[in-house]
């Protein structure tokens, strides 16, 4: 029977019918090494758009489906491609051609498939091939890979379109087409990419469509790639962000940082945490104020290498950090603002491509504008990736949409488990009080607020406030204001400088040194401290006067459900040893030294 976790972490039947508790993954006739595999992975049960994707994918269907991160929508649509080449292959049907594409929006999103694929082929890694065509390689080290005609092509729409255009990638043979995180790739700039794939696949070529929301984009792309898809909206997609208690918080520009350093530096919230902020100088900004503190975290933002990117979620999932600081600067632009900027990069591209030397624009313009429109398309944190056992998010900033919103939440309460989402909203009347923390999207927290309020109502959810002890809080604000006069745009902007150079260093050893030395990797850490401002010691220190006489607890008026995924480091056995020790020294007579004391040496 398929169980979920309680709010206690307690394992609890989910009523299911008799059909579905009989399904499992043998019942889709799949390859028994596909079948090892998926054992050894640990996926004991098909979910629910695994039921009912691979089903039809098997049988040849074209498929839009709607599944959030964490469905299982990737096995959903790989297994049966995987399945499919396999017979060809058995039944010598199979010439040396490509036979499945998988379109992605980011590079993040492209190894985490390509490592799903490498899993799913523990047992017939001979029989299929796979690459990543979003490594940073050269155009003739895509060419010899793509020459030798892999079986599966994990790409984004940019890098796909560029090497059709070169003619070292030839869709003619392709009979699978997936297009993941469809609702994205439109408004991350692929237009024109999507144009020349569009016109180079074959007709009768099987597409599959996954998407998180159903939109307009995915509509377009239904219209444009599927023939009579399968529409599925599976109930645990309807059921999204079910599990997710959410909370916000009206405060200032100011209590934004002084409530993040109660909140982590008295661990009110127990367990790994993502904190979304508006831009990259923000993530450097609220990580060099924590550090004051003794409070370490990890950066993520699209201007870091992308093998440190990878590596920092890695790294997050098997408990190495607690805190990531993500700027979530493509979707915090709201979705008009979105689809222009993308249409923007888009044209950059193109001018960054004419030869240098045109009139009014240098070639070295030229090249900044297409490293940054390129980083750009192929970055976004609050989809795609997948975080595992995310105790909170919280919205440091506020998201300019409610699609935002969902998506970012959407981060915690995964796999049954429940989670906390914390946001901070900032009253038009307290906008720009102190400027030097102000962030200009914010002045319109209150509109948007209230549009994800009613989002979330229409979804059966609530956003509850978070009640804190405000006259307990205030104690902490001249720590808070003594740190943030050592942050100062000047210490940002070398912590940034300092942390992009550490990190080219990094990715350059994970790509050359890592692969044959995996040992090393335990010993590059992303969250050190960036010493850009002055030290000051006595802030990593909580002294007691500061707290209420109930404890760090005191501080939050209400207990606020969320659950702590992290054990207690403190070790039952030897506190209880060392309580034992102090109730047999306290009736025991003290000597005291002043008066024991012989000037004249011992035994005189």
């Amino acid at each position: 029977m398929k169980r979920k976790l309680n709010e206690g972490d307690v394992p609890t039947p989910v009523t299911q019918s008799a059909d579905q508790n009989a399904v499992s993954f043998s019942t889709f006739g799949l390859d028994s090494r596909l079948l090892q595999a998926i054992a050894q992975e640990g996926f004991s049960a098909p979910t629910p758009v695994q039921t009912d994707a691979i089903p039809l994918a098997l049988e040849g269907k074209d498929i839009l489906a709607r599944a959030k991160t964490g469905s299982g929508k990737t096995a959903a649509y790989l297994l049966p491609i995987l399945e499919a080449i396999l017979r060809r292959k058995a039944d010598n049907r199979a010439s040396r051609e490509s036979t499945a594409l998988i379109l992605v929006p980011t590079r993040e999103l492209a190894q985490q498939v390509t490592k799903v694929v490498k899993a799913f082929c523990t047992f017939c890694a001979q029989s299929v091939t796979v690459v990543n065509l979003t490594l940073k390689t050269s155009e003739a080290v895509q060419r010899s890979l793509l020459a030798d005609l892999p079986d599966i092509v994990v790409a984004t729409p940019a890098r796909i379109s560029q090497n059709i255009n070169t003619s070292a990638f030839s869709l003619d043979n392709v009979k699978h087409l997936v297009i993941d995180e469809a609702d994205l790739v439109l408004s991350y700039g692929y237009e024109d990419d999507l144009q020349v794939i569009e016109r180079a696949v074959p007709k009768g070529t099987q597409t599959i469509l996954m998407s998180a929301t159903m939109t307009t984009e995915v509509e377009a792309l239904k219209g444009r790639f599927c023939h009579d898809p399968v529409v599925l909206e599976p109930k645990e997609a309807k059921e999204e962000s079910g599990g997710v208690t959410q909370y916000v918080v009206q405060c200032g520009e100011d209590e934004k940082f002084l409530l993040a350093y109660v909140v982590f530096k008295l661990k009110l919230i127990k367990g790994k945490s993502i904190i979304f902020v508006g831009d990259i100088d923000r993530c450097y900004r609220l990580k060099l104020f924590l550090e004051q503190f003794g409070v370490k975290s990890c950066v993520l933002n699209s201007e870091l290498p992308v093998n440190c990117r990878i590596h920092v979620v890695e790294e997050f999932n098997k408990n190495v950090y607690d805190i990531i600081i993500a700027a979530d600067e493509h979707e915090v632009l709201g979705e008009g603002r979105a689809k222009r900027k993308a249409k923007n990069d888009t044209e950059n591209d193109r001018i960054a491509q004419a030869p240098a030397g045109d009139p009014g624009d240098t070639g070295q313009a030229q090249k900044k504008r297409a490293k940054s429109s390129k980083r750009a398309k192929e970055y976004g944190v609050s989809r795609g990736i997948d975080f595992h056992n995310v105790s909170c998010v919280l919205n440091f900033d506020l998201p300019l949409t409610s699609r935002s919103y969902t998506h970012r939440i959407g981060r915690t309460a995964r796999a049954g488990k429940t989670g906390m989402a914390l946001s901070f909203s900032v009253p038009s009347s307290l906008h720009c009080k102190i400027k030097a923390l102000s962030f200009q999207p914010a002045a319109q927290d209150e509109a948007n607020l209230a549009q994800i309020s009613t989002d979330q109502a229409q979804r059966g959810q609530e956003l509850k406030p978070y009640h804190f002890d405000m006259t307990q809080v205030a104690a902490f604000r001249y720590r808070m204001n003594d740190a943030l006069r050592a942050v100062t745009p000047t210490a940002i902007r070398e912590a940034r400088t300092r942390e992009l150079r550490q990190e080219l260093l990094k990715s350059e050893k994970l790509k050359r040194h890592f692969e044959e030395n995996p040992e090393d990797l335990k010993g590059l850490r992303h969250d050190g401290e960036s010493r850009a401002v002055r030290i000051q010691p006595h802030l990593k220190h909580v002294p007691g006067y500061l707290l209420p006489r109930t404890g760090a607890k005191g501080i939050v008026k209400e207990e606020v459900g969320f659950v702590g995924l992290r054990k207690e480091t403190d070790n039952r056995r030897r506190l209880a040893k060392m309580r034992k020790m102090g109730k047999a020294k306290k009736g025991a007579k003290r000597s005291d030294p002043l008066k024991t004391f012989n000037a004249k040496g011992r035994g005189k």
